[in-house]
């Protein structure tokens, strides 16, 4: 009778030095932060390159005991992808299943001042786990522009330039149709009104918009500029929007519009070609949008950079008086030896 009570006691006493010992390894506090803990995982990493990632940040305490809580979970095969947060304090049990939540954190996408594709790729690749190379690869699928409404020509006018919350970890094409629904969002019943009141699509806005972002650097002149456009357009007159041959040409950098400019051969080219281009000449942001939907009503026709160089332009009713302003600039640019 005593052996057997003397088992039992050994029992007792082994049964609660292993649940001390699962307590432990389980569910005793194992991580220790200090600043806004974020562990990226990318899709195909195991368990291995998470357990890196927190101990190189020196978030764990005890990566041992961490390792037997994710086989004792069975983590190594449900690794998911996305940016997580980790808290001071968390236990073994709460980190192995945060990961195997996909509870994700959403982090910020921001961009602006974007002129092609190519540049959005990268951005994008900087700021979430997209590889540039794929994400450009989506953004021209003729299958996907189509389905959304979109041409070749079109398709950077579908993404709204701003800061948005996305997953980390999204698709490339997770996160067009994304930027699909913030275009639609962007463009609600009052602005495709507007636009419809003005004799034109969101898009010839996005155009027109676009136009008028690249021909000044100061935004109080968007109204007047989107203004001109619009004069010419209900005219039947040539757009002649310098932006569009630089794009033809694709050197932003002219500062001096030549005759061999005008002579190229593309249909972006509004010295020949009239009515609005085939697609926006860079990203345009909603400011500049906003600008040419709320275009100022006046009477001018044309517009040249101020001699002043001050970035201000001078606007005029009459091409003789936009010729006097057209020489003084030039004259300016001469002696500033600025021949291109």
């Amino acid at each position: 009778m005593k052996r057997i009570l003397r088992i039992l006691v050994v029992a007792a006493v082994l049964a609660a030095l292993a649940a001390a010992a699962g307590y432990y390894v389980v569910l005793s506090p194992n991580t220790e932060v200090n600043d806004d803990a974020r562990i990226y995982i990318r899709e195909g990493d195991r368990f291995e390159t998470v357990l890196d990632s927190l101990q190189s940040r020196s978030y764990v305490k005890n990566s041992t005991t961490l390792r037997w809580t994710a086989e004792l979970k069975r983590y190594s095969g449900k690794v998911k992808p996305g940016c997580y947060r980790i808290e001071d304090g968390m236990n073994n049990n709460d980190l192995i299943n945060l990961f195997r939540s996909g509870n994700q954190l959403a982090v910020h996408l921001t961009f602006n001042n974007v002129r092609t594709l190519e540049q959005m790729a990268g951005i994008v690749s900087r700021q979430l786990d997209i590889d540039s190379a794929d994400f450009l690869h989506t953004a021209q699928s003729r299958e996907l522009q189509q389905e959304l409404g979109f041409t070749p020509e079109n398709v950077i006018g579908l993404f709204i330039p701003d800061t948005y919350q996305v997953y980390w970890s999204l698709s490339p094409e997770e996160l067009i149709r994304r930027m699909a629904a913030e275009y639609h969002a962007f463009w609600n019943r009052e602005r495709t009104e507007q636009a419809r009141k003005a004799g034109l699509s969101p898009m010839d806005i996005a155009i027109l918009a676009s136009i008028v972002e690249e021909e000044t650097i100061l935004t109080e002149e968007y109204p007047l500029i989107a203004g001109v456009y619009i004069n010419r357009l209900k005219r039947g007159m040539f757009l002649e929007a310098c932006p569009t041959l630089k794009f033809a040409l694709n050197d932003f950098t002219i500062r001096r519009v030549l005759h061999t400019h005008i002579a190229v051969d593309s249909p972006y080219n509004t010295y020949k070609h009239k009515g609005l281009p085939p697609g926006p000449v860079r990203m345009p942001s909603p400011r500049a949008m906003d600008a040419v939907l709320n275009y100022a009503r006046h009477d001018y026709i044309f517009f040249c950079a101020d001699s002043d160089f001050s970035g201000r332009h001078r606007f005029s009713k009459t091409l003789k008086q936009h010729n006097e302003y057209a020489a003084r600039y030039h004259a300016e640019l001469n002696r500033r030896n600025i021949y291109q």
